[in-house]
């Protein structure tokens, strides 16, 4: 919630007289009512979006494709959430999956490599973790996956950027 109070010049203004406010404004959820958090059950989340027409639900892509019938949507930045868009990183609301492994574990613990390999097979186009609904990595991400898998490069935070 932070960028947006970033854009809003009052609530910039706030961060700087009075950081305590700001933090409650840009960090905390309201509780009086209109949030409700479902945690990460998408399938109470979609049930209570199909009781209230007019509320607003955030979960994973599987569950809206399996529930057009009642539940769309939501376009961001003109984008909107479609596969294609989604796995390209074209939709804003989506995120990707971060797998962190310390390259000093690989040589201690049997069997981590290898399980690193097999997941980046699994977010492939035909892998398993299609499957059960998660939207597959381009080719090009899975190769630069493949790769830091295979050399295990020491992570200084400016990889993501």
């Amino acid at each position: 919630m932070e960028v947006g109070c970033k854009t809003d010049a009052a609530t910039k203004a706030l961060k700087d007289s009075n950081k305590d406010e700001y933090d409650a404004v840009c960090h905390d959820v309201r509780a009086d009512g209109p949030y409700i958090d479902a945690g990460e059950n998408d399938n109470l989340i979609v049930q209570k979006l199909k009781a209230n027409p007019n509320s607003v639900g955030i979960f994973g892509y599987s569950f809206l494709e399996e529930n057009t019938d009642s539940v769309r949507g939501i376009a961001v930045e003109g984008v909107a959430p479609e596969y294609d868009a989604i796995a390209s990183g074209q939709y804003p609301g989506a995120r990707p999956l971060y797998v962190y492994v310390k390259k000093q574990h690989i040589s201690v613990i049997p069997g981590l490599g290898e399980y690193m390999a097999e997941f980046v097979n699994a977010g492939g186009k035909d892998g398993y973790l299609i499957k059960s609904g998660l939207i597959a990595s381009p080719d090009d991400v899975r190769a630069a996956m493949a790769d830091r898998v295979k050399n295990m490069p020491i992570l200084t935070g400016t990889e993501l950027k």
